[in-house]
């Protein structure tokens, strides 16, 4: 009859192997589709843009999109059609900005999942511009409508990368303008800013605990 003996160093080996069994990897390879789209010139009707929503749509959780703009704005229904579908979307949405992002193509570049600025570019802020037609009475409602809806937009996609004073100061007709510099300055400040609140909230977490 045959009998394993285990000897001394075999128990070491095997507690020393047992020990480090945390170190041990465990690895999952998942199929990365990337997409990209090129946002240049005027924002047309919807109707161009049916392909870029069922992306944005259909896509997989470990789907990459990215949007590259060099946009002076456009069709506000649109530009509105676009961002719904990018905050919708399973994917990770990147948006880079390669030129100037003007009016609504600025609004599409901050609700991106990441967002990359190349040097030497511009954003502009603005309040809407249009064409009403229609009696006095007619007119005056739409104005007032369009610009209630305006300011709900404006605040819940511009902030907190506009401050209450510049979305206000916009709603009033202001431009505001700024370069790639000052971009990166309220993007790294709101990164800062984001990785605090996190670190708070594990302190929190643990102190509960």
């Amino acid at each position: 009859m045959n009998r394993l003996l285990h000897t001394p160093d075999d128990e070491s080996l095997s507690e020393e192997s047992s020990a480090f069994r945390g170190l041990v990897r465990y690895e999952q390879q998942l199929p990365v589709r990337q997409v990209a789209y090129y946002l240049c010139g005027e924002i047309r009707e919807p109707q161009y843009y049916t392909e870029l929503f069922y992306t944005l749509r259909s896509a997989a959780e470990t789907d990459l999109i990215y949007i590259h703009l060099n946009s002076a704005g456009g069709d506000f229904n649109t530009g509105l059609q676009i961002i719904n579908n990018i905050l919708a979307s399973p994917a990770r949405v990147i948006t880079i900005l390669e030129a100037r992002a003007y009016s609504m193509a600025a609004l599409i570049f901050l609700c991106g999942d990441e967002l990359i600025v190349h040097d030497n570019c511009q954003l502009m802020f603005h309040i809407y511009s249009g064409i009403f037609a229609g009696k006095g009475n007619e007119q005056q409602a739409e104005v007032v409508a369009i610009s209630n809806w305006f300011e709900k937009v404006m605040t819940r996609l511009c902030s907190p990368f506009l401050s209450e004073t510049e979305i206000a100061s916009i709603l009033k007709g202001a431009d505001l303008w700024m370069d790639s510099d000052e971009i990166r300055r309220r993007l790294l400040r709101l990164q800062r800013s984001k990785q605090a609140a996190l670190r708070k909230k594990g302190i929190k977490e643990k102190t509960k605990k």
